[in-house]
């Protein structure tokens, strides 16, 4: 059953400075059995931006406001049916965004918040007791007119 969006929920892959990450990377952290993965179903994330910028899509979905069943990823546990996830690479130790990523999570959010402005958009942190995604994401929605 279909749910009505209400979060968009940004996180980082706490991954070093300037370590590159692929989407398979992503898929076998997330999907493969413990001890190599968390034995997930889904990734944890819709999309995710790469060092240059580049915005990668991990999890079709069909650019609506409902997270349809298998549109949900699991990236904030008790919300992701409600849920839209993305993610930049980086973030182990604090913030280490690119200036393209910064570039690419600004143009991101704003498309983002143009075509659903009732959802709320919220960093990882905001829902459980995490770092992720290593800066506070209210005041930088703030900074850039949001």
């Amino acid at each position: 059953m279909s749910k009505n969006l209400q979060y968009l929920v940004i996180h980082c892959t706490d991954t070093p400075a300037g370590r590159k990450v692929s989407a398979d990377d992503i898929k076998r952290w997330h999907t493969s059995p413990a001890p190599i993965g968390n034995g997930w179903s889904q990734v944890g994330y819709t999309d995710m931006i790469h060092l240059d910028g580049e915005v990668e899509r991990l999890v079709d979905n069909n650019e609506d406001n409902t997270v349809d069943p298998w549109e949900i990823t699991n990236g904030a546990k008790g919300i992701n049916s409600v849920s839209r996830h993305i993610v930049y690479v980086g973030g182990k130790g604090g913030d280490t965004r690119t200036d393209a990523q910064k570039k690419a999570l600004e143009d991101y959010v704003k498309d983002f918040h143009k075509r659903f402005p009732p959802v709320k958009i919220i960093g990882h942190n905001e829902v459980a007791a995490k770092a992720c995604p290593s800066f506070d994401v209210q005041k930088w929605l703030k900074s850039i007119g949001l």
